[in-house]
């Protein structure tokens, strides 16, 4: 069993309807499923992808309104990452991030990429990553729907930091569970009195498969609000070994959700030692299960238990609008 990289990570808004004006119109994003939290069908659970709804190019969004705002600490995923083909990239989006008054750092390297730090308007801290031809996890497809070309267009997932106090066990967590394996390191960019960022990487490697560790044990525990990372998931490529890592973590004893159908991907909860919520998804049956590839995103997608319920949860959802 080997996890083949980072399946989708998941995030908090208070606002849908700016949220999915941001990710679509200023990042160029495609909105492969508009769903609703199946927790909490008052509000949507959305999905913005690659062109193609490719697993590991998802980053995903639960609307909560009224939220509070996140505050930064440790036991957290404290930054994700989007891939880009190459570094001409980032100097198109620190030119359109400029133009558009989003907050962003300059371009600089992390783990011997170049790279574009940005926020959203919800401070969600993301940065670009520039593939610049790397080896390792093959890159998305652009989506040629929205304003931004498709030479710079988001290609997918690229890793994710995890802050945390005390490292040790959360790396036993990712090497002797997860399979993952030390790949190198980098500078801190808060400072050189800070410890370096140890790099763990899965599969065939690269940014599409990698999760980088920062330990900071001078900072409080992060509370997770309105632009924070709710959870990180992996991807694993079949039902077949899904069943077989919950077999798996059930021997080993550690507590997890149980099996649970997303019928879009099949879904496996836990949490490491630092309290960080993991997830183990299928690649399989993907996105386009209920709607055609040509159409993702454009209806109110529910599940087979969920769709008796529709015209009330319709009722219930605020429209989802472009502004010109």
């Amino acid at each position: 069993m080997e996890l083949l990289g980072i399946h989708h990570v998941s995030i908090m808004t208070g606002k849908a309807e700016k949220n999915f004006e941001f990710y679509t119109k200023v990042m160029g994003m495609r909105l492969v499923k508009k769903g609703v939290n199946q927790d909490d069908t008052t509000s949507y659970h959305l999905f913005y992808g690659d062109g193609v709804a490719s697993p590991g190019s998802e980053l995903t969004f639960f609307d909560l309104p009224g939220i509070g705002p996140t505050y930064q600490g440790v036991s957290s995923i404290s930054a994700s990452s989007l891939r880009v083909a190459d570094t001409a990239a980032l100097q198109y989006w620190s030119d359109r991030f400029d133009s558009l008054n989003v907050t962003h750092e300059e371009i600089k390297s992390r783990a011997g990429r170049d790279t574009l730090a940005f926020q959203d308007f919800e401070g969600t801290r993301l940065i670009l990553v520039a593939d610049n031809n790397e080896q390792g996890v093959a890159p998305g497809q652009a989506w040629s729907g929205s304003d931004v070309p498709v030479e710079y267009g988001i290609l997918g997932l690229g890793p994710v930091t995890l802050t945390v106090a005390n490292p040790e066990n959360t790396v036993l967590i990712l090497t002797e569970i997860l399979g993952f394996r030390h790949v190198g390191s980098y500078p801190s960019l808060a400072g050189e009195q800070h410890a370096d960022i140890q790099v763990y990487a899965t599969g065939e490697g690269g940014a599409g498969a990698e999760v980088h560790i920062e330990t900071r044990p001078e900072l409080p525990f992060a509370r997770l609000g309105r632009g924070g990372v709710h959870h990180v998931a992996f991807r694993v490529p079949n039902e077949e070994q899904y069943n077989a890592w919950s077999e798996k973590l059930s021997k080993l004893g550690i507590p997890n959700s149980g099996k649970v159908d997303r019928h879009y991907f099949r879904a496996l909860y836990f949490r490491e030692p630092n309290g960080i919520l993991f997830e183990l998804s299928t690649d399989t049956p993907g996105f386009d299960i209920d709607e055609s590839m040509d159409s993702l995103g454009e209806t109110l997608s529910l599940p087979p238990f969920l769709e008796p319920h529709r015209t009330e949860i319709e009722a219930k959802l605020r429209p989802l609008v472009l502004q010109d």
